[in-house]
């Protein structure tokens, strides 16, 4: 299977969902030294009242899917991250357009408008110790795989490997957004949640992929 339709986008959602609830306790110790100490539970019920949603009436077509997932965060996870995670959702959606299905590029193009929502709603860059720091090279890293004439499968291995990467290189910086930034110096030593949780979903769509 090379293509994620409404099956497989519902399997990555799902996915990412038990791997939140799998996570939940290392996500709040993660945000514990760094921010509210909130992150695991937050995401855990958001992911949760995302999979009941889809439960209940799964919708038809990717962008219908994706955008029940992105305004179910919007209004379930409190923090940052509902809104970004949401954002990035609802960005997704649009790009996806009234389709049944997304093959590579398209996936690819959904994967890089929902990575600049997440840009337009946090301000974040590279560097900053934020879930753009696993986001940005995922993307990369599909591009690259699928440039070189990768399937979807493979290229979104290569994009998970990328994002645990990009989550293990936040421990040394110094965060420059968000709750942690108020720690200054403090927040150096510290893997950050919101990347570390970002990694969990990119890794959860190659896993659904390969199930497919």
């Amino acid at each position: 299977m090379d293509s994620f339709d409404d099956a497989a986008l519902g399997r990555w959602i799902r996915t990412f969902a038990g791997l939140v609830a799998a996570n939940k306790d290392v996500l709040t110790e993660l945000d514990s030294a760094i921010g509210d100490a909130d992150h695991g539970a937050n995401m855990d019920r958001g992911m949760r009242a995302v999979v009941a949603a889809l439960d209940g009436t799964e919708p038809a077509g990717a962008a219908a899917l994706l955008k029940q997932v992105g305004m179910t965060l919007v209004s379930t996870v409190g923090g940052a991250s509902g809104p970004l995670y949401g954002t990035f959702f609802l960005r997704m959606a649009t790009a996806a357009g009234e389709v049944d299905s997304l093959d590579g590029p398209a996936f690819a193009k959904a994967l890089h408008a929902g990575l600049e929502g997440v840009v337009a709603r946090g301000k974040a860059e590279a560097g900053d110790k934020t879930m753009f720091d696993a986001l940005a090279p995922a993307v990369e890293a599909l591009d690259r795989s699928m440039a070189a004439g990768a399937p979807l499968a493979e290229a979104l291995r290569a994009a998970t490997a990328a994002a645990e990467n990009g989550r293990d290189a936040t421990i040394p910086m110094l965060a420059r957004k968000g709750r942690a930034s108020y720690l200054g110096e403090r927040s150096v030593g510290h893997q950050d949640p919101g990347a570390t949780s970002t990694a969990l979903l990119v890794a959860a769509a190659a896993t659904a992929l390969d199930k497919g």
